[in-house]
């Protein structure tokens, strides 16, 4: 069986690559370049793909089912959020014996939509952040008082059609601000597709994230982990993280969320534990794989794996029993993070100051934490990405 995965220099590719090749399957990996995180893993074969999802999504579904036709690809896996739109809205261009193992396209962009979500996630149970939704940029013009701040500024969607009609799109992010000014300036920054953006009361508590494979109308697999360092060190991507006991309440609001979506596939929801109150609150979802994958599959529970066997059809059985305490850390990340944490002298919550980040870079439990991208077997990724941080290779 041959598997193409997408957007092969993202750390989520690479961890389905190394999983799937330990599987056994024929794994392609598909860059802008031949260079990629998981083009250079062992057994994966690289592949240059010109098109770009954000910039000509037509032409890259057209790109991809070139792929999958010259190399008969049995599972297509794209990977980010821009690549998993592109080839929903454009499925009529591949050959429709390749398996697409995601869900429907209205069902993923209803997921994507932060302010739409709101509403299911509180009614799955799930708490959810005193929000202001501001519907368009003359909103920004009559904020909240200076009781809401500290916030977070989210546009509705992560990927945005830009100005025009040739369907480009373009990534926004969000953003951290202060005070009234400070949001201010944000929104002064953000194009116009970014509307509606919420601006939401920042939650005083870790990153807690359940991830799920729902498949014909059942969970198949669950898994949990806290965020336990990200950069920027206030919040941010997770440069270390741990497997955590999935706590009861989490899944079964997960499981209600994602039924009522629809879902099939993959899916992370991503929620923060109030320090105050205890109670989940409803962060956003991630429609497809995500950046820590690879502790999921060091804890046991394999996802990428068990998403292809679903999408072959093969019997999976439920996988909910996973190792507890796991850690994973992105060296490089952990190493920005550090550097952040010197530079300000803090990571945004007690005990973090420069001393506290040279104790945490350096500890190491042994026998439970594993390096996301270093692997004996398979050093070259590593070096790769040490090479591109260090500015030597692109």
């Amino acid at each position: 069986m041959r598997i193409l995965l997408t957007d092969g220099d993202e750390r989520s590719a690479l961890a389905a690559a190394r999983s799937l090749v330990a599987a056994g399957y024929h794994v392609h990996a598909a860059a802008p370049g031949r260079l990629s995180l998981a083009g250079v893993s062992r057994r994966v074969t690289p592949l240059a793909i010109g098109a770009e999802p954000l910039t000509d999504p037509r032409a890259y579904a057209s790109a991809v089912a070139r792929l999958v036709r010259q190399l008969g690809i049995d599972v297509l896996l794209p990977v980010t959020d821009a690549s998993v739109e592109a080839l929903l809205e454009y499925r009529e261009e591949l050959p429709p014996q390749v398996r697409l193992p995601l869900p429907e396209l209205h069902a993923y962009r209803l997921a994507s939509d932060k302010a739409a979500m709101l509403e299911l996630a509180s009614a799955a149970g799930l708490a959810v952040p005193p929000t202001v939704v501001l519907e368009t940029r003359a909103a920004g013009e009559q904020l909240p008082g200076p009781e809401f701040f500290p916030a977070v500024v989210k546009p509705h969607r992560s990927v945005i059609r830009a100005a025009g009609q040739d369907g480009r799109r373009r990534k926004v992010g969000v953003s951290g601000v202060a005070d009234a000014a400070a949001c201010r300036a944000v929104l002064a920054g953000l194009p116009d597709g970014a509307f509606p953006v919420l601006l939401q009361q920042r939650v005083r508590g870790p990153g807690e994230g359940l991830f799920g494979l729902r498949w014909n109308g059942r969970m198949v697999a669950t898994f949990a982990h806290r965020r336990v360092r990200e950069k920027p060190p206030e919040g941010g991507v997770s440069v270390y993280r741990q497997s955590i006991t999935p706590p009861a309440q989490l899944i079964a609001a997960g499981t209600r969320l994602l039924t009522r979506l629809g879902w099939q596939g993959v899916a992370m929801i991503e929620c923060k534990r109030d320090l105050a109150t205890g109670r989940f609150i409803f962060m956003e979802v991630n429609g497809r794989l995500w950046g820590s994958l690879q502790l999921a599959i060091d804890a046991g529970v394999d996802f990428p794996a068990l998403l292809v066997a679903c999408a072959l059809g093969r019997p999976c059985a439920p996988t909910n029993g996973y190792r507890v305490g796991v850690g994973s850390r992105w060296f490089w990340g952990d190493v920005d993070h550090l550097y952040l944490r010197l530079r300000d002298g803090n990571g945004g919550g007690e005990g973090s100051g420069r001393l506290a980040a040279i104790r945490d870079f350096f500890t190491v439990r042994p026998g439970r934490d594993r390096e996301e991208i270093w692997r004996w077997r398979d050093p070259a990724p590593f070096l790769l990405e040490s090479l591109r941080w260090m500015g030597v290779a692109r």
